[in-house]
C-alpha cells in the first residue's frame, strides 16, 4: 500500500473514532461528598521543612524520654539501637550508591544495612511529621501534640543534635540543623 493510501485510511479512521473520543468525559458522575472546611483541617497536618503547619505545643529531652519509654521503647529498645523495629540513633551516614564508604557509615545489625533516623532525614521537622501520624505502630495518632514534640526532642538527643535540657516546640524545631541535609539535592 503506497504512503499517500496509507494516510487517507488513517485521517478515514480517526474521523470516525474522534467525535466518541470524548464521549466518557462529559458530566461528573458525582461520586464521593465535597469535604467541609472542618474535614480538610483535620486531614491537612502535613508539616512542611520550614516549619509551616506545626501545631502550638512544646516537650523537652526529659519528658520526651519518660513518653519514650512507656510508648516507644517495646520496639525501638531502650536506647533506640535495639529492638524490632528502626533504628532511631547509631549510625553514622546515609545509604548512597555514589558514596565509596557507604557500608562503613551504616551500621551493620544481624546482617542487615541499617540507617538511624538522625542520619537518613534531612529536617527534624519530617521527625515530628511521622511521629504525629504513624507512632506508636500499634495505636498511631494516639500522642498529643506535647508528647510528640518531646518524643522528637529525645530523638534529637539521642542523636546529639540537641542538650539534655533542651525544649523543642513550633518556633525552633525547623531551626535545627539535621546531618543529612547536606547529602541532600534542593530544588531550586
Amino acid at each position: 500500500m503506497s504512503l499517500y493510501k496509507s494516510a487517507r485510511w488513517c485521517c478515514l479512521l480517526l474521523s470516525l473514532v474522534a467525535p466518541i473520543a470524548g464521549y466518557g468525559f462529559g458530566e461528573s458522575v458525582n461520586l464521593g461528598t465535597p469535604l467541609t472546611e472542618a474535614e480538610i483541617e483535620r486531614v491537612d497536618i502535613t508539616i512542611f521543612p520550614n516549619g509551616h503547619n506545626l501545631p502550638v505545643g512544646r516537650g523537652s529531652v526529659t519528658e520526651g524520654r519518660q513518653v519514650y519509654f512507656e510508648r516507644c521503647a517495646l520496639c525501638h529498645g531502650d536506647s533506640g539501637t535495639e529492638g524490632p523495629s528502626h533504628r532511631l540513633t547509631g549510625s553514622v551516614g546515609l545509604f548512597s550508591i555514589w558514596d565509596p564508604l557507604r557500608i562503613k557509615r551504616i551500621q551493620e545489625v544481624n546482617g542487615l544495612l541499617v540507617m538511624s533516623t538522625g542520619q537518613q532525614w534531612p529536617y527534624a521537622t519530617t521527625i515530628f511529621d511521622y511521629v504525629r501520624r504513624a507512632m506508636p505502630h500499634v495505636n498511631p495518632k494516639s500522642l498529643s501534640n506535647n508528647q510528640v514534640y518531646a518524643i522528637t526532642a529525645y530523638i534529637l538527643y539521642l542523636n546529639e543534635l540537641v542538650d539534655e535540657s533542651f525544649t523543642v516546640d513550633r518556633t525552633n524545631l525547623p531551626s535545627i540543623e539535621m546531618p543529612a541535609l547536606k547529602r541532600f539535592v534542593r530544588a531550586k
